[in-house]
């Protein structure tokens, strides 16, 4: 049975994007950490929101993600870590970073198409495999 809330996690070399994503509320929380720190804030945050599933995309340094996610309990239920197919979501969460946050000033005559967003996504990539996942079941 999957539940209506989980973890996702878009993992990197360097930084993870994270959310707490719910299938019907929607985002709860989301934030990017450094990968060191993976660990500790998923452990952190599934304690928190009582959650029991992660969903990890299935590219970059997804095996190693995977690794160090095994064995983290909440009340004593091991996390289920699922991989989620990644493909494209970069490109799909730069069009949402600029549908949340539309450019201003002579920046909006420009096609979003044709700028790159301030910082990192990778929060927002979480969050659509989160989606993904819940499209899946």
């Amino acid at each position: 049975m999957a539940q209506n809330i989980v973890i996702a996690i878009d993992p990197g070399r360097e930084k993870c994007g994270i959310a707490v994503v719910h299938k019907e509320q929607g985002v709860i929380y989301k934030t990017i950490a450094a990968t060191a720190d993976l660990p500790g804030v998923v452990t952190i945050l599934a304690t928190t929101h009582n959650v029991f599933t992660a969903v990890i995309g299935d590219r970059t340094t997804s095996h190693t993600a995977q690794a160090t996610l095994t064995g983290i309990k909440v009340n004593g239920q091991e996390i289920t870590v699922i991989p989620v197919n990644e493909h494209r979501s970069t490109d799909e969460a730069r069009k949402r970073y600029w549908v949340e946050h539309p450019p201003k000033g002579i920046k909006r005559l420009l096609p979003t198409t044709m700028q790159v967003p301030p910082g990192p996504v990778d929060d927002y990539v979480a969050v659509i495999l989160a989606e993904r996942y819940f499209v899946g079941r």
